[in-house]
This record gives C-alpha cells, structure tokens and sequence, in this order.
C-alpha cells in the first residue's frame, strides 16, 4: 500500500517549539543578533566539551568552515582527496585555488583508500583531505602516518560523524582540523551552520580573521577576512538541538538496527554496518545493490520506492570528479571503486521519529522486486 504522506531520506530534527522560544527571548532584551553574542560563546563552549575537542570554532556553515581552514592553513599546489563526496568538498578545494588529486575509496567502507595515496604525492602536494562517509571513519592512524612522513598536512570533513568517537577520542581531534556541517539535514544542526575542530591557537586565531573581515577591535583590521559568522538564532537552536542529541542517535541506531536485522538477508543487497572502535551516529543507512545478484539495479529500486512515495537518495552520485563543472580537469579516471559504489548505493531514510513501519515497509518493496 502506497504511504499518505512522502517519506524523504532525512528530516530536520527540531526541538519544542516552546523551548526555542524560550531560548531566543533574550534576544529581544539584548538586540544582539549576531557577532559572537552570549548564545554563540555559550554553543562553542559545550560543543568543545560535547565533542572532546581542544578548540572549536563556529562558522555560518559547514562549507565555509571548508574554505576557511583550506585558506587558514596556507595550503597550496595538489590536494590529495576522494571524489566519492558532496559537491562542497571538491569546490571548497577549487575555489582557494588548489588542485584535487582523486584518489580511490575502499569497498568495505567507502572512505579513501589509504593504500593508494602514496602513489599519488608529488612535489607540489601540501595536504591530505580525506573525507569521513555515512558516518565511516577514514583509517586516521594511516592516514596521520603518511601525512608525518610526507610533511603534509591533514585536514578532515567530517560533515556526517558529529558526535562520534573512535578509541573514545573525539572525532574532530585527528589531523590538523576537522570540518563539521550542522545543516539542517545533519544528526545535529543550527538551522545552517558549522564548525572546526582543532588543536593549534594560532590556526584558531587566523579562522577568526577570516570568519569575521580581520577585526582585532574597532579601531584595527590585522587581516584580511570574510564574513562567515553564525548568529545568535543559529546558535540557539544548536543550544536546544544539543540536549537531545544522545537521545536522537539512539532512535536512530534503533531505525538502523531494524534495516539491518530485516535487510541483510537480502541476497544482491549489501547493507551498512558499524566498524569497530567507533561510538556511531547512525547519520545514514546506505545500502549496496548488486544487480547481477538482486535482479535489479540501483535506479530501479529508486523508482519502485518512489513510487510508493518513499525517497532513499542516490548518494553520492555522480562522483564530484564526474560533475560537468570539473569534466577533463582533474581526473578521476582512476577512481573504478567509487565510480562502482556511485552506481549502485542508495541512502535510506533515516531520522529519529521515523516510525520502524517505514523500515517494514521498505523491506516488502525491496522483497517485491525479486
């Protein structure tokens, strides 16, 4: 039976309506609506707890926060990354000027493949960009072992690990920084907005700068910066978002569990799994479709779930290095796992008050097909 109402791959995650309300009523009394206000100090502080980081620096979105650390750590040259990511990755490293050297991604958890970076270093590579995917951890201790032999510097996006730990280390603490979206489709979000995650004062100290035009005071600008604040609105409703967090990720592993437990018998179909070590959000439930195997290829298990009102993504597809805007500029053509997983990957829904009906239900379409 078709569902009433659609069901699209993620929900924003809301507080009480009242409880913002509450939140942003010293607003008015205050009229400080951006700036770095009370409400901003105050989410940069717990998130610095929340997340065990040595600093955090807020920013108006996770993009930005892309594009500011690139900038803020003086990269140059080559870039080692993977296309298997959003479009903001790619771009954040093209728009400061540099060139993105794709590397592949593993089958087992489509995070870069660490064994083929070395290969790609040259003498104008300045940095690693690897991405954490669906809540998948890079192997960081590899990645961290290159990057000392080679001087080159880490920089993490870590839009879809929010909240997770690996070895009870918090994410954000591995590599010279950590970017975090909290869009409003992320685990945690601010409406928009975003942050880093890292460990040296005096990168903290050049974010700032950028982040806010280069005002030291009103009477000097040491810098040349942007605007890429968050404001006081944004801030309060990752002041009330944070207070449910734990208790959003343990709907969402209950959501996830049920897909594990009713998919993997699936033959074809190759479903998300929790690597070792790692305390997970539950961000995303991707599944793999193999059609040789299932009958059916990924685009049309999409339509037969459309169908029925139900909308998984096709996520990440195309591969960044495949968009029209990149096309015979940086490679890619190298990339033959993450081109195969592109193909054949479909994000789930998932999101804390979905009802485990919808996993019931997406089960007997995905039995249907056979």
């Amino acid at each position: 039976m078709k569902t009433q109402d659609k069901i699209l791959v993620t929900k924003a995650t809301l507080p009480p309506i009242e409880e913002y309300i509450e939140e942003i009523k010293s607003i008015w009394d205050s009229h400080w609506l951006t700036n770095m206000g009370d409400k901003h100090k105050r989410l940069q502080s717990e998130l610095q707890n929340y997340m065990k980081a040595t600093y955090v620096e807020l920013l108006v979105n996770g993009h930005m926060a892309l594009e500011m650390t690139f900038q803020a750590s003086g990269l140059s040259g080559e870039v080692i990354t993977t296309p298997f990511t959003f479009a903001s990755t790619t771009h954040a490293i093209v728009r400061n000027g540099l060139t993105p050297v794709f590397c592949d991604i593993k089958e087992d958890d489509y995070t870069i493949d660490t064994d083929r970076i070395e290969s790609l270093i040259t003498e104008k590579t300045t940095a690693i960009v690897p991405v954490h995917v669906y809540g998948n951890i890079c192997d960081v201790e590899k990645i961290d072992m290159i990057a000392k032999k080679y001087n080159l510097k880490v920089i993490y996006d870590a839009a879809h690990t929010f909240g997770e730990e690996y070895k009870g280390t918090g994410i954000g603490n591995f590599g010279d920084a950590s970017i975090f979206s909290f869009h409003a489709t992320k685990v945690f979000n601010t409406i928009e907005g975003g942050c880093v995650c890292f460990s040296d004062e005096l990168l903290g100290k050049k974010l700032y700068n950028l982040k806010n035009f280069g005002i030291k005071n009103e009477e000097c600008v040491e810098a040349v910066g942007a605007n890429a604040k968050m404001n006081e609105f944004q801030a309060a409703m990752g002041l009330c978002n944070l207070r449910y967090i734990e208790e959003n990720i343990e709907k969402r592993k209950k959501i996830a569990k049920r897909y594990q437990e009713l998919l993997s018998e699936i033959e074809g179909i190759t479903v998300w799994k929790e690597q070792e070590c790692v305390k997970h959000n539950y961000a995303y439930f991707p599944i793999v479709i193999d059609k040789e195997r299932y009958g059916y290829n990924r685009d049309e298990v999409y339509d037969k779930l459309a169908e029925q009102n139900i909308f998984p993504r096709k996520y990440f597809y195309p591969l960044t290095c495949d968009f029209d805007a990149y096309k015979g500029k940086y490679g890619g053509d190298k990339c033959d796992v993450a081109r195969k997983v592109s193909k054949s990957v479909l994000t789930l829904p998932i999101y804390p008050d979905m009802n485990e009906d919808v996993v019931d239900r997406i089960y007997d379409i995905l039995i249907e097909k056979r």
